[in-house]
């Protein structure tokens, strides 16, 4: 990273990204070593942990949604 703004940057995106500290300090270290391999395989395993929680989530919408039209359901058949 060429400059401490873009340096602020980067840190302030993988925070908004839901980064750790450790994920983040893990990133700046490899942007130090120049290892853009290893850094972009750091975010794609971020992304995947996110996606993961995503789709557990929607799981759990999935369910409410079922009790919901079970429930308009046994009120329509009144």
């Amino acid at each position: 990273m060429k400059n401490e703004a873009s340096v602020q940057a980067v840190i302030q995106n993988l925070k908004d990204a839901g980064c750790d500290a450790r994920t983040v300090e893990r990133f700046v270290e490899l942007e130090e070593e120049g290892k853009t391999r290893e850094q972009l395989d750091l975010l794609a395993n971020h992304r995947r942990q996110l996606l993961e929680r995503v789709h557990k989530e929607e799981k759990r919408i999935d369910c409410l949604d079922y009790l919901v039209y079970q429930m308009q359901k046994k009120k329509s058949a009144f």
